[in-house]
């Protein structure tokens, strides 16, 4: 059925939903009428600017993989989410949501699966969700190496995830979401018993429901999720940071201009969120203590012209890493005895309280040696 007849024909048959759906309080009867009433990217906004004290706008990786769903569109898949009837309307919602229902023949299912089962065999409370990309010599790094002018090897930053969006809170919040309902999750998204989404959705539930020792974390189904941690934990003068994209990828490159978030206390809290494979947008969100964080200028290596920006983080204490982690092995040390950086890849976020910048050292220039 054609999305536009779907809307009149239930606007006309359940039209008095649109106003009971979710309401438990006047104040989300107001929250409810606002997401009905604006499109799921202008009530993120909204969102954010009444969570964030502070005057920075949205950060663009969080807006570009927020739900592309028209208010209309919104109002009506969170009918049929409630109703138990997406099934039956699976492949509109897939389609203007930018869903991954469907996968085609280029993605490589097996490396996806072998990701996982790294991630979640291999986890500790500081190991970090690209623990499976160590297999690249330049994915750890000691924090001296950040000196400008610096040429150091970089890992690959771009993710090859499939293109996904978030699903507004509003629908995300009436889908199942764990291991005890995977029958049902198979059901609403007609995939088939032991089929490879299956096992994808499987082995990130696990990853999200696994406890790990003194970690603080969330798998997310919605930016408005992801907003209510990383305040819960930072309160909400915060900032978020990211690699700018991929320039630089698998190449040796220079060391610019770099920046410290300055903070005398590295005992501070930062929170950082990686995509994760599901349908729609899932992150992956923990928060960390006693690491540095650092926004870096990368220089082409010949024509020293900046081709990226990216972030880096330094995990100060590791004397409760495993001894068999993959940076110990790279950097040739062992638990406690050094510091270990890594880059955040395009697609991660970093949420730091928001800081003072402090300039580390100078931009390296066509002049320098």
């Amino acid at each position: 059925m054609a999305l536009t007849s779907l809307f009149l024909l239930l606007l006309l048959s359940s039209l008095h939903v649109l106003t009971t759906v979710g309401r438990a309080s006047p104040e989300s009867d107001s929250l409810v009428s606002q997401a009905n009433s604006i499109s799921p990217k202008a009530y993120l906004v909204r969102y954010w600017n009444k969570q964030i004290t502070n005057s920075l706008p949205m950060p663009p990786v969080l807006f570009f993989k927020a739900s592309p769903l028209t208010a209309a569109s919104a109002a009506i898949f969170t009918q049929l989410v409630a109703k138990g009837a997406i099934p039956n309307h699976l492949q509109s919602f897939c389609e203007e949501a930018e869903l991954l229902c469907f996968l085609n023949s280029s993605f490589n299912v097996g490396k996806c699966i072998t990701y996982y089962r790294v991630s979640i065999d291999t986890a500790t409370k500081n190991d970090d969700m690209n623990v499976s990309r160590a297999t690249e010599p330049s994915m750890y790094f000691r924090e001296s190496m950040l000196k400008s002018g610096n040429a150091i090897p970089m890992p690959n930053l771009w993710d090859n995830m499939p293109k996904r969006s978030f699903l507004p809170r509003s629908i995300s919040s009436k889908l199942p979401f764990s291991t005890s309902k995977l029958a049902e999750l198979k059901q609403i998204f007609h995939f088939g018993e032991n089929s490879a989404m299956e096992k994808i959705m499987a082995l990130t539930l696990g990853q999200c429901e696994v406890a790990n020792l003194g970690e603080t974390k969330m798998c997310v189904a919605s930016i408005e999720d992801m907003i209510d941690f990383a305040t819960s934990i930072l309160g909400h003068d915060v900032m978020v940071r990211s690699t700018e994209g991929s320039g630089g990828s698998k190449q040796e490159v220079l060391i610019g201009l770099i920046n410290r978030i300055e903070d005398a206390a590295v005992t501070k809290p930062i929170v950082t969120c990686h995509q994760i494979l599901f349908p729609y947008m899932v992150y992956y969100c923990h928060s960390f203590r006693n690491v540095r964080v650092y926004e870096v200028d990368i220089l082409d290596l010949k024509s020293k012209t900046k081709i990226n920006q990216g972030v880096a983080i330094c995990h100060m204490d590791t004397s409760a890493w495993r001894p068999t982690h993959e940076a110990f092995i790279a950097l040739g040390s062992g638990p406690g005895q050094i510091e270990v950086c890594h880059w955040t890849y395009e697609t991660g976020v970093v949420w730091t309280n928001r800081q003072v910048i402090t300039k580390e050292r100078s931009e390296v220039n066509a002049n320098s040696a």
